[in-house]
């Protein structure tokens, strides 16, 4: 496709397009993902986090097809993300391990990564039908997208720094997205069309109760081991 052609400027506004829309969830992420590191590594974790997403998104969009016709991959995903997402809403080292700053710069920008591979999966299908097969329209249309997801990102981390709710329902987010991807594995997703349809609504429903339940009870779990622990620790 020539660059000069209006064919090849609209679909490339439609990859832009498609990316805005679709990046919001991969912008949440990346909030959650770099809001516990130090002030001046947040810059970096949203930049380089949202450049392994865009990267990543690439990867994935090229291979998309074949990707999408593995069986069980999109549950594995699915399981992937529910974990992700009670990790994003509860951080906390059960381990009580001090993790020095580069290493949380380097665990948010892979949290980063991983999550937008389990959450492009379904993405890149639509992405891929609007570049029509030119992997140049592919790229130039996706790398546009990258300041757009940094902007955004750092739009939903000063939300997230103002409104700590926030963080739990992007986890719950995480969740209802890993409950749609398992019911859309290649496996059932015929089975469930026929037999049960009321799982479109119901596993996305469970996903995020799944996630934000088990995050507040390791949340809960933790206040009551350090409850029990105080007196003993007064009674030394």
């Amino acid at each position: 496709m020539d660059f000069a052609t209006p064919q090849f400027w609209l679909a490339a506004v439609e990859i832009i397009v498609i990316n805005i829309l679709l990046s919001g969830d991969n912008a949440v992420v990346i909030a959650l993902a770099c809001r516990n590191l130090p002030p001046k590594q947040k810059r970096w974790g949203l930049i380089w986090g949202a450049l392994g997403a865009i990267v990543l998104r690439v990867v994935l969009t090229v291979f998309a097809v074949g990707l999408l016709t593995l069986p069980w991959l999109k549950i594995a995903g699915g399981i992937a993300l529910v974990w992700i997402g009670i990790r994003l809403i509860d951080p906390a080292d059960d381990g009580g391990v001090d993790v020095k700053a580069n290493d949380r710069l380097l665990a948010a920008v892979w949290t980063v990564i991983v999550a937008d591979l389990v959450m492009s999966i379904d993405n890149v299908l639509g992405v891929a039908a609007a570049a029509k097969g030119s992997l140049v329209l592919l790229l130039f249309g996706l790398a546009l997208s990258i300041p757009l997801i940094i902007a955004g990102a750092q739009l939903v981390l000063k939300a997230i720094e103002r409104y700590p709710v926030l963080i739990v329902a992007g986890g719950g987010l995480l969740g209802w997205i890993a409950g749609e991807l398992c019911i859309d594995d290649t496996t059932i997703a015929a089975w469930v069309d026929a037999q049960a349809p009321w799982l479109d609504w119901a596993a996305p429903i469970a996903g995020v109760v799944l996630v934000v339940g088990v995050a507040k009870w390791r949340v809960l779990r933790r206040q009551v081991t350090r409850a029990e622990g105080a007196p003993a620790e007064r009674s030394k």
